[in-house]
């Protein structure tokens, strides 16, 4: 007898979940472009954290 035996159901997964995954998508999507709007800012546009003023090259550290 096998300790570990699965049986194979026909659980429907993607389609009551569809929605779900649809808002996740989208919520990150508008996450993403509200963050991408606000720090394009004057407010945040000369900030030593955005991302322009990475160090491109890289010194080795």
């Amino acid at each position: 007898m096998s300790l570990f035996v699965f049986k194979k159901y026909p659980t429907p997964i993607f389609k009551p979940m569809w929605p779900f995954f649809a808002g996740g998508v989208l919520t990150f999507w508008g996450i993403s472009t509200a963050a991408d709007l606000y720090m394009n800012t004057d407010e945040f546009i000369n900030d030593h954290r955005h991302p322009r003023f990475k160090d491109v090259g890289g010194s080795g550290h």
